[in-house]
């Protein structure tokens, strides 16, 4: 038991290292290559890189139980792009028009309620079919984002509505919206993780599928629930980003569920399920972003901050692998 709770705290401590080893290179690194006046560790500057995480963030910490249970959703870009245009295109109907501000919340129970719903469609299908929810989510993918180009074709869905916008940019205690959704968003799945019986039941599922099922644990309905959750928080994704740009694109979204998934697995979220942290994730979703931040910094252009990302992401399921191994031998003998 100590040994296994030793390869934990490795897991759970090594993203925060990384970031600070990410601050300290790219501070270093900045004062040579930087293409930029401004200091990389300016404090504008980390309070933009929480904003920016925000919607990759969102979206990730929905991954993470998802991936708990020992499932994964690569549907969910194309489910941000479609509650985008449900929000932004419901409030230019007639009767919504004639609601002034109040139809703000109506589109945003719109747009959360479509991703809630398209959520239930993965979830039923995997949990009645039992088909692997690689191959469902794949499909609905597909499926999903061509109703995001049936919707509009292949024009902009727009609509600026400047209460929105003053909303989505306002800031208190100096952190923006984008991040205090972020942040809640956290808070409140930390404790449905760790303090519910709901996210005891994804670990026990993610563990030992058979197992749970001879425990009691209704692993279907489970299933669909947070299948239904990670829905809810594409949307909210897309409601907290839109509301400040105002225009999607029928490909916005696109690669999301990759962003995500490679956010999920750096915070130490085993792939096969039954392992992951809501806070190592939250670190994931940060190394990321401070990557993408610092790269572009010292002036490297997109393709190599994609290559540096995906070695790294490489070299963490191998150190992963090698972890675990180590973990089981131990505990053999």
């Amino acid at each position: 038991m100590k040994n296994e709770t030793r390869v934990n705290l490795i897991k759970q401590g090594a993203i925060w290292a990384f970031i600070v080893v990410e601050l300290i290179f790219f501070s270093v690194a900045g004062e040579f290559l930087s293409v930029s006046d401004k200091a990389f560790m300016n404090f504008d500057n980390m309070l933009l890189l929480l904003k920016q995480s925000a919607p990759i963030g969102i979206i990730a910490l929905g991954m993470t139980i998802v991936m708990i249970n020992g499932n994964i959703d690569l549907s969910v870009g194309a489910t941000f792009a479609l509650a985008a245009i449900v929000l932004l295109d419901s409030m230019t109907w007639p009767f919504m028009e004639a609601l002034g501000n109040w139809a703000i919340p109506l589109a945003w129970f719109f747009a959360l309620t479509t991703g809630v719903v398209l959520g239930a469609i993965n979830g039923l299908i995997v949990w009645k079919t039992g088909v692997d929810a690689f191959i469902v989510t794949l499909g609905s993918m597909l499926g999903f984002r061509g109703l995001v180009f049936m919707y509009n074709g292949e024009q902009p869905t727009s609509h600026l509505n400047w209460t929105l916008v003053d909303f989505a940019e306002a800031q208190f205690l100096g952190l923006h919206t984008a991040t205090w959704f972020l942040l809640g968003a956290a808070l409140l799945l930390w404790l449905l993780m760790t303090k519910t019986v709901h996210g005891r039941n994804a670990y026990a599922i993610g563990n030992n599928r058979d197992a749970a099922v001879n425990a009691g644990i209704r692993v279907g309905p489970h299933f669909l629930w947070n299948f239904m959750l990670i829905g809810f928080l594409a949307a909210l994704s897309a409601v907290v980003f839109y509301s400040e740009s105002g225009s999607v694109n029928p490909n916005d979204g696109m690669l999301y569920e990759l962003w995500a998934i490679t956010a999920v697995v750096l915070g130490g979220t085993k792939l096969s399920g039954g392992y992951g942290s809501i806070v190592s994730t939250l670190g994931g979703v940060i190394a990321i972003q401070l990557l993408r931040k610092g790269l572009g910094h010292i002036g490297a252009d997109t393709e190599t901050v994609n290559l540096v990302i995906g070695l790294i992401l490489i070299a963490v399921l191998f150190l992963d692998r090698q972890l675990n191994r180590k973990g089981k031998e131990e505990l053999r003998t």
